[in-house]
């Protein structure tokens, strides 16, 4: 089976196919959390790492074009590349994610404000490494954490994966009640847009 690499579309195009009435599936890879927050009316919340986990499952309720939405594109790709994996054609991305569709000013369905998952990483490595450094004053041996959050944090961004950002996600402030897989495939069979 090969895999292909899964092209762009930017808010624009999309915005074209859903007026037309030839919407792509559209699946929302970000947190529960940031999902509620704001989303394209009409997408599906299948987050990362349970899309990466069933991806095989996935595929069987996955026949028509699809587009993956993040925040920026980022989790987006990576969630394209697993869905290659199991041959699902027709994959796009969309370029820039929420923040291009909304830049655009489409349509979006606003929840409660919650935190982005980009910005929860950085306050809890910022205030880990402070901590450490203000700590090292007391405890010399606490400036490694820092330099140990800096290495990930390096390694983060060469990689373009986070560990923190995949640990945090797991938290209930992330989570949703509708992030098992079986109610994700039910609505995905059922057709229950959001």
């Amino acid at each position: 089976m090969t895999t292909t690499t899964p092209t762009t579309i930017d808010a624009t195009g999309l915005r074209e196919l859903i007026a037309a009435g030839r919407a792509p599936r559209m699946l929302d890879v970000r947190t529960p959390g940031e999902f509620e927050a704001a989303h394209i009316p009409g997408a599906y919340n299948v987050p990362l790492d349970l899309l990466r986990e069933h991806r095989a499952e996935l595929r069987g309720h996955l026949d028509e074009d699809v587009v993956l939405i993040c925040r920026s594109g980022a989790r987006a790709g990576q969630a394209g590349q697993a869905l290659a994996t199991v041959g699902l054609p027709n994959l796009k991305v969309l370029d820039g994610g929420m923040l291009a569709w909304q830049a655009a000013g489409a349509q979006v369905n606003q929840g409660k404000a919650r935190w982005d998952l980009e910005r929860q990483v950085r306050l809890v490595a910022g205030s880990i490494v402070l901590a450490a450094i203000l700590g090292s004053v007391f405890v010399p041996g606490l400036k490694w954490v820092a330099a140990f959050i800096g290495a990930g944090l390096t390694f983060a961004a060469l990689t373009n994966t986070c560990a923190m950002g995949m640990m945090l996600s797991k938290l209930p402030y992330n989570r949703g009640a509708s992030c098992d897989l079986d109610t994700i495939v039910g609505q995905l069979r059922d057709g229950d847009r959001r």
